[in-house]
């Protein structure tokens, strides 16, 4: 069979093939690690975080095991990463945070706690009274649609807010944008205040991470953990996976009975998985749809930290309070970060900042909803959620 002659293809032919062909390969490129198995990602996540953590140990800054982590989730994320650290993990390295600070819990802190309740309790009203107020004049100038600004203000417990708000009719999206946003920026923020405060050559000499272990103590410390976080999380206890080991190990270790004990090695692992499980949230499609709020988001952001920051100060003068311990406490949300940054540091009072953050998380979790509605009511109920476009 005759061929007819080959046509000649044009010039313009050709700069569209090439066009097209740009265009294919910037979508490949863009899609990232989309189409890729578990196997790629996690390995992916695995080199990132190590050479994060291995850049901020260069530059010495404290919690670089959390904060390591925490940078490359958000990278895995952007590349439209999908994998998650699983559910219980998580759940368990919270248990064996509250472990690690229920092992710094002696009957001396116990009296100390006793005679400045007056603190806690105003730390708490002032934290929670500041961000509702922020909440509202986000709503009220119409930097945030209605009630979304309570929300993303609420100072910790995160995940339940990013619920709760799709339940109470605000934008869930941009409400775990500006939560998970803040628990990056407190770390972040918390980790150079550190930095800063505690002096050169004046912490304290970091533990062997395979330092010889008593390894009864290091099994009966594990079955409260784990044990711990398991009841907390099956009684539906606020913040229960940490909060339940915490106050369990806490009495134990008042009582004599035991004094929980966790090595470094196992205590790191718990940092990545923290770290991850708050890295990995950072979607694409969450980073695409906040990008034009990030400016205001974080300012609102930082007028937080700012105002939390402000009451430290006063803790520090009024109260005799150390300036990095009077810092960790107040920050606005982020415990298990807090506490992290606060033990690293070997300078902060680790149970004063978790007895604050604990305390202030569980009237969150109360004060969040009526908060919410009284906003509502104030605003008049209008422009409660965006228009998607």
């Amino acid at each position: 069979m005759r061929r007819g002659p080959k046509k000649e293809r044009s010039p313009g032919c050709a700069a569209e093939d090439s066009v097209t062909a740009v265009s294919t390969s910037a979508a490949v490129a863009w899609s990232g690690l989309r189409g890729h198995g578990p196997v790629v990602q996690w390995s992916a996540l695995f080199v990132v975080t190590a050479s994060c953590v291995g850049l901020l140990h260069l530059v010495h800054v404290p919690a670089a095991f959390l904060l390591g982590p925490m940078a490359a989730g958000i990278a895995i994320a952007g590349f439209q990463g999908s994998i998650r650290v699983p559910r219980w993990p998580y759940l368990l390295s919270q248990g064996c945070i509250g472990g690690m600070i229920a092992g710094r819990f002696t009957p001396d802190i116990v009296r100390s706690m006793a005679h400045g309740w007056q603190v806690y309790l105003l730390v708490t009203v002032g934290v929670l009274g500041c961000s509702s107020l922020l909440g509202w004049a986000l709503g009220h100038w119409r930097v945030l649609p209605g009630t979304t600004g309570v929300w993303g203000s609420s100072p910790g417990a995160a995940t339940s807010m990013v619920v709760m708000a799709e339940q109470f009719g605000a934008d869930a999206r941009l409400v775990a944008f500006m939560q998970y946003l803040r628990v990056v920026i407190v770390a972040a923020v918390a980790a150079l205040v550190a930095h800063f405060v505690v002096p050169a050559g004046g912490t304290t000499a970091p533990p062997a991470w395979f330092g010889a272990i008593d390894g009864l103590r290091f099994a009966e410390t594990l079955i409260l953990v784990f044990g711990g976080a398991v009841v907390g999380q099956k009684l539906r206890i606020p913040a229960g996976a940490l909060l339940v080991p915490f106050v369990v190990g806490s009495v134990l270790n008042i009582g004599g009975w035991l004094k929980p004990e966790l090595p470094q090695w196992f205590l790191v692992t718990c940092f990545a998985m923290v770290g991850w499980t708050v890295g990995l949230r950072f979607t694409r499609e969450v980073i695409v749809y906040a990008a034009r709020a990030l400016p205001r988001v974080l300012g609102a952001i930082f007028v937080l930290v700012g105002a939390c920051g402000l009451m430290g100060l006063a803790l520090t003068r009024f109260v005799g309070i150390d300036p990095l311990t009077a810092y960790l406490a107040t920050s606005p949300g982020g415990a298990d970060s807090a506490a992290i940054i606060a033990a690293s540091s070997g300078k902060a009072d680790a149970l004063f900042v978790m007895t604050m953050q604990m305390i202030r998380a569980i009237a969150v979790l109360f004060l969040g909803p009526p908060l919410a509605k009284f906003v509502a009511r104030r605003l008049g109920g209008a422009n409660l959620v965006p228009n998607d476009e």
